[in-house]
């Protein structure tokens, strides 16, 4: 009794094993405000170390002359829309495709979308670069350069746009890494292009030591070699294998899908810039009749701008990869408490310093003039607009969360608004002689009805799929599939 024969069992009627519980991610199953803010810091020092770098060209391109001060307000626009375009926009898109194709739990989706996003980059590129060459001299005039002014616009213009291809392509990169939710790496080298354009930009710009002064095509130069060296490192690191996606040239295979993937996001996102830099540009020319003075004061009060966007994108590109996964994933609920909270956050972290410089604007002038009539335009649009940078900040927020989900034409559409608005209340202040003041506080204005009108976009906008009506059966089709 005590030897029990043991019964045979087919081994395909095993029980299998229990399936193993799902790897969690931080940016997937975190805590929003505390991965937010592990994501973000490493964009707000690389961010801000830009933005010194523009610091740092004002500050030597101010050596060369008012006239060099007053044309580098005139290109900088355009050279805005240029890294908007390729970092936030097309960017934003790239890392929104990437995180959602990640959140499905796709990576083979996901390597293959960054590979198209880099012949994107390429092309967005060399669409920039013959644009500026064959049109660039025109539109810096058409935006009030004249003279000198326009003779330096026009140096910076050829050698930064000659090589625009090397941004777009930079630009690129980062946001496939992004999209992966590694922010550290393509941080530490938009620190390190930094560092780099300080130093080959004032030395070729001002000719430092034996190497001869090149002016404003030595200011252009120094950016685009410091760009080739990170592109370099990133390319290295993305074609290694050591990055999350596998990426790989042979076998590659053009599929459409992929490019509408990423361009459905992207190219509607790429109006938001766009019309910011055409705003930008409308705003520019409204204020060049006032004179150099007035153009040269608003071009250093609008560098903060430049800073004060600089934490703004920290924020919001550290949530493109936050609300992309979790709608791939379907988690739609998650993705609209991300979109808020980092909104929140960024409301806060531009709004102090801004608010900071308005009461003592000498803390940020002194850093670029000497000159009495530049300082006092700089104080008094500093103080009028200052205040109301936090606005920019939650719309900024808002467009890049709208990326993440895939549905951004509503701050798109805001954007638009605020272009109407500034140019028909601009108009309208042409025609009835008023003063810079009063175009100072229209920008004000403008800002705040920027980011109500991007809140109220996600608040009316969908991110889920919509819910499909069950299908009805007739009655006897039942009968009849069972006969």
């Amino acid at each position: 009794m005590s030897d029990i024969a043991e019964i045979p069992v087919d081994e395909q009627e095993r029980p299998l094993p229990p399936p193993p519980p799902p790897v969690k991610s931080a940016l997937t199953d975190g805590p929003i405000l505390r991965t937010l803010l592990s994501l973000a810091w490493p964009n707000v020092i690389a961010l801000s170390a830009g933005t010194c770098t523009v610091i740092a060209e004002t500050s030597y391109i101010g050596r060369l002359g008012v006239e060099a001060l007053a044309a580098m307000a005139l290109v900088f626009p355009t050279v805005i829309l240029t890294m908007t375009m390729s970092g936030g926009a097309m960017g934003g898109a790239v890392a929104s495709a990437i995180a959602r194709a990640l959140g499905a739990g796709d990576r083979e989706r996901a390597g293959t979308l960054a590979m198209h996003a880099m012949l994107i980059g390429i092309s967005f590129g060399l669409v920039f670069m013959l644009g500026m060459l064959i049109f660039g001299p025109r539109v810096l005039e058409m935006l009030g350069g004249r003279g000198d002014v326009l003779t330096h616009a026009i140096a910076y213009t050829q050698v930064f746009f000659g090589g625009a291809v090397l941004p777009w392509l930079l630009n690129t990169m980062a946001g496939v890494l992004r999209g992966t939710g590694n922010m550290k790496l393509p941080s530490f080298l938009i620190l390190n292009s930094a560092a780099w354009q300080i130093v080959l930009g004032g030395t070729l710009g001002l000719g430092l030591g034996p190497v001869p002064q090149l002016g404003m095509r030595g200011v252009a130069a120094g950016a685009l070699i410091a760009y080739t060296m990170n592109i370099c490192i990133m390319g290295w690191y993305l074609f290694s294998g050591r990055a999350r996606i596998a990426l790989r040239l042979r076998g590659l295979r053009i599929q459409w899908a992929m490019f509408f993937d990423i361009l459905k996001v992207g190219a509607i996102a790429c109006f938001s810039p766009l019309q910011s830099v055409l705003t930008i540009s409308i705003f520019t020319h409204m204020l060049a009749k006032f004179g150099t003075a007035i153009l040269a004061g608003y071009g250093v009060g609008a560098r903060l701008e430049f800073l004060l966007t600089s934490i703004a994108f920290s924020f919001g590109i550290a949530c493109v990869p936050m609300v992309g996964m979790a709608i791939g994933a379907g988690r739609i609920a998650r993705a609209r408490r991300i979109a808020w909270i980092a909104s929140a956050a960024a409301f806060v972290a531009v709004g102090a310093p801004a608010c900071l410089v308005a009461i003592f604007p000498d803390l940020w002038v002194n850093i670029f003039t000497d000159s009495a009539a530049v300082r006092a335009a700089s104080h008094q649009y500093l103080s009028t607009v200052g205040p109301f940078y936090a606005f920019f900040g939650l719309a900024t927020t808002m467009y890049f969360s709208s990326q993440g989900a895939a549905k951004v034409i509503g701050p798109v559409l805001a954007q638009t608004a605020r272009l109407i608005y500034i140019s028909a209340a601009g108009w309208w202040l042409m025609t009835h002689e008023a003063t810079a003041q009063s175009f100072f506080w229209l920008a004000a204005s403008s800002m705040v009805v920027l980011g109500l009108l991007s809140c109220s976009s996600v608040v009316l906008t969908r991110w889920g799929p919509r819910e499909g009506k069950p299908a009805i059966r007739p009655a006897l089709s039942g009968a009849a599939d069972r006969a």
